[in-house]
């Protein structure tokens, strides 16, 4: 998606340890009209799929999620908690995700309320580099017996083994923007 690359970069910044920072336009301050794009970018690579659901994980997939949803024809979007609250029952789907960017692991809840076996889940992310988000709303839909139709990520780290990971299991991942390479002075997407 050209917008997108443009955008990363004229904004992005790359940070040591293959960080890159899209805080101001993506998963901090957000870019409306760019979600929007990005809505109507998945909604046309995964329309022919009956998607009835979309699932992501707290905190930055949500307002994306959110924006794809509306190019869905409104469908619910469910998004796995990061901590159990107490409006939440204890029939809940749970997986363990470690997060790149913070470096540390976590279990994922999604109450069974939400996701059903009729149900055909898209998930969005912002990001894929390992893939372990990714695996972790993988299991969750698994656990609910719905079925996946597929993965769409905004920006995939292509350098990161998240991706072919996740392909080699005969899983569709649509990535919007994949990055080849970074450093302090370049960034190089695949065509």
């Amino acid at each position: 998606m050209e917008l997108l690359k443009q955008k990363i970069l004229k904004d992005g910044v790359v940070k040591a340890g293959n960080v890159l920072k899209v805080d101001s336009f993506l998963n901090h301050q957000m870019d409306v009209a760019l979600f929007t794009e990005i809505g109507k970018e998945f909604y046309n690579r995964f329309k022919d799929c009956n998607v009835t659901k979309i699932l992501t994980i707290e905190a930055s997939g949500i307002g994306i999620a959110c924006v794809t949803a509306q190019s869905f024809n409104n469908i619910p979007v469910v998004f796995a908690k990061k901590s159990k609250t107490k409006n939440i029952s204890d029939d809940v789907y749970t997986s363990r995700v470690v997060s790149f960017t913070h470096g540390n692991e976590t279990d994922v809840v999604v109450s069974k309320s939400y996701l059903n076996e009729g149900d055909r889940v898209l998930i969005i992310d912002d990001f894929l580099a390992n893939g372990s988000a990714l695996e972790g709303l993988i299991s969750i839909v698994n656990q609910s017996g719905a079925t996946l139709v597929g993965a769409g990520i905004v920006i995939e780290k292509g350098f990161q083994p998240g991706g072919d990971l996740i392909r080699s299991r005969g899983i569709r991942v649509e990535s919007l923007a994949i990055i080849d390479s970074m450093s302090d002075t370049s960034l190089t997407f695949r065509d």
